[in-house]
């Protein structure tokens, strides 16, 4: 077998992984369907992604009519109340934080 040959499968596991779309750049993108800016979706999504594990990530996509709903036109009572749906305060906690952090500095 030839060199070439043996680093094919290495140059192709290399290269899949770089097309992988991160956890931060799916919750921005969610966020920026869900109607919020991009600057402030971008800022969210990072520190979002900090602090909740991957299945909070997963449980929180899980609300639904957000995606259909404008988030901006939504009250912040509106937004706690289905985050404590989730039954998960510290998803509430965190979302809530990093929404009032993030939109401050926009």
């Amino acid at each position: 077998m030839t060199r070439i040959a043996r680093l094919l499968p290495i140059v192709l596991i290399a290269l899949a992984a770089c097309t992988t779309v991160s956890p931060e750049a799916k919750v921005r993108a969610k966020l920026i369907e869900a109607g919020v800016k991009p600057p402030v979706a971008s800022c969210m999504a990072e520190r979002l992604v900090d602090r909740l594990s991957l299945a909070q990530l997963k449980r929180l996509q899980s609300l639904s009519g957000l995606a259909r709903k404008d988030v901006n036109a939504m009250s912040i009572d509106e937004i706690a109340h289905r985050l404590r749906g989730l039954d998960d305060p510290e998803i509430t906690a965190v979302v809530l934080k990093t929404g009032l952090g993030c939109s401050i500095g926009f």
